[in-house]
């Protein structure tokens, strides 16, 4: 909650202040204004800006820095209450309470004791929550302004946070620091970027490529791009759907541990992979994720199914759900929150994904989907901010602060991801999940680098498999 400022800073004088006049200001805080203090101070404690640590911390999820609940304090008494002229002497606070992100501050300053002789004035402050709870309580003592003060008030800049996509790009592959490289079959790499990939895969020690498809094209491919291929095993195969039969059949021959996309269509890969003999079919239904690095999001974020899947019945979306969780226990995250998205919170017959989101809810009551966290109906504002949840009502141990997104359908997904990636700068890995072996699937559109993030995914998934089926 931001009241609009004024237009004018105009201060209140010493003589112009009476014993028991107040002010106050109200401000609620948000993932930005953590990361901006954090900047500003250099206060990088992990409580306040490492998501993953604060979860098994003392408070199990962001609290922010204390210090910015006594920052608003100053600002009522820099900007208002005494106002322009003021000179701040002492305080004493004491923090009662923790302040989460969505929480919303008031902050109470009221005027206790005046000195005429120096001109001070000691304020009684006071901060509570939306709830009533006290955060912040104590005093603070400043030299009041003697002049009237009248200022235009200055406009500040927009502030924006992102690391760049490189950095971004190397922590994603920090996931896999240690684990020796996987053997990835590439299905008809037969463009810059999918061989591009494989290779970057192999330089990066993700992967040992075993490349499959027309060798001819792979080696024109090879040669316009300035790639190396001495030493990198190439099974040579007529055209793309020989390519993803081969890749398939020497997963299944335990040749290969993972599988890439390469520039063929998704339909001929997922032909060859859901084939009922000849396939890398299991039980479990075959589902995609992408996994999105967003610079405005304090962790990663999984969107499940935006590829595959186009109308997944109840029992799909079970599969698609625990095939997610899967995953995100492979990258380290105990105990995922999944948010089972709708366009709204309720639940109501006329939207089947509402029935649906309640259906998957109480089937992990159950015990049917294990492993997990979930919650929904939730509208996406709800399931990624927690100012949003708290706004509304939402009384939630996974909104605003979900791990996975499982979209109602494959156009919706679809959406969410592509905005991501192309509004919000996000850098996307797709994973196919649900075969015998992790399947890296991505656009047509990636990069090589998106490419290879994906790989360190499928990596961490083999070494997983390896671990389980170990005697």
């Amino acid at each position: 909650m931001h009241t609009p400022a004024p237009r004018f800073i105009e201060n209140r004088t010493f003589d112009e202040i009476a014993i028991g006049d107040h002010a106050k200001l109200s401000r609620t805080l948000r993932p930005q204004d953590i990361q901006l203090f954090a900047v500003m101070s250099g206060d990088v404690n992990p409580t306040h800006v490492d998501a993953e640590y604060a979860r098994s911390g003392q408070f199990r999820e962001i609290v922010g820095h204390s210090m910015w609940g006594s920052s608003l304090i100053s600002a009522v008494l820099g900007t208002e209450f005494p106002g322009p002229g003021t000179v701040y002497i002492a305080q004493n606070l004491r923090f009662v309470h923790p302040v989460v992100i969505g929480d919303t501050l008031t902050v109470l300053l009221t005027c206790r004791e005046k000195f005429p002789r120096n001109h001070h004035i000691v304020f009684d402050c006071r901060a509570v929550n939306q709830d009533g709870s006290v955060v912040i309580e104590g005093n603070v003592e400043v030299a009041a302004p003697t002049e009237k003060i009248r200022r235009t008030r200055i406009d500040l800049p927009e502030v924006s946070f992102s690391s760049g996509r490189e950095a971004r790009y190397r922590h994603l592959l920090s996931i896999t620091d240690g684990l020796p490289p996987v053997t990835l079959a590439v299905a008809h790499p037969c463009d810059a970027e999918s061989l591009g990939g494989a290779i970057l895969a192999m330089q990066s020690g993700i992967a040992v490529p075993i490349l499959v498809g027309p060798e001819w094209r792979i080696r024109a491919v090879a040669d316009e791009n300035g790639i190396d291929l001495d030493g990198i095993e190439i099974v040579d195969v007529e055209h793309s759907h020989a390519a993803a039969e081969k890749a398939v059949e020497l997963c299944r021959e335990g040749r290969c541990e993972a599988m890439m996309k390469g520039s063929l269509h998704t339909d001929e890969l997922l032909g060859a992979v859901v084939d009922k003999t000849k396939g890398l079919r299991t039980n479990r239904r075959i589902s995609h994720v992408f996994v999105a690095d967003v610079p405005t999001y304090p962790h990663p974020l999984m969107i499940t199914d935006a590829a595959i899947n186009i109308e997944p019945t109840l029992e799909e979306k079970a599969d698609i759900v625990q095939n997610a969780i899967d995953l995100a226990h492979a990258m380290g995250l105990a105990q995922p929150k999944v948010a089972i998205l709708s366009a709204v919170e309720t639940v109501t017959p006329k939207l089947k994904s509402t029935i649906d989101a309640a259906c998957l809810c109480k089937m992990a009551d159950r015990g049917q989907i294990t492993g997990g966290l979930l919650d929904g109906p939730l509208a996406f504002d709800n399931a990624v901010s927690l100012v949003a949840a708290k706004t509304k009502g939402i009384v939630s141990a996974v909104a605003g602060q979900a791990d996975i997104l499982v979209v109602p359908d494959i156009e919706s997904g679809n959406m969410v991801a592509k905005q991501l990636e192309y509004l919000a700068n996000a850098l996307l890995s797709g994973i196919v999940l649900g075969a015998r072996v992790p399947i890296v699937l991505t656009s047509r559109a990636d990069d090589a680098q998106a490419r290879t993030a994906s790989c360190a995914i499928a990596q961490l998934l083999a070494h997983r498999k390896r671990s389980v089926v170990k005697p």
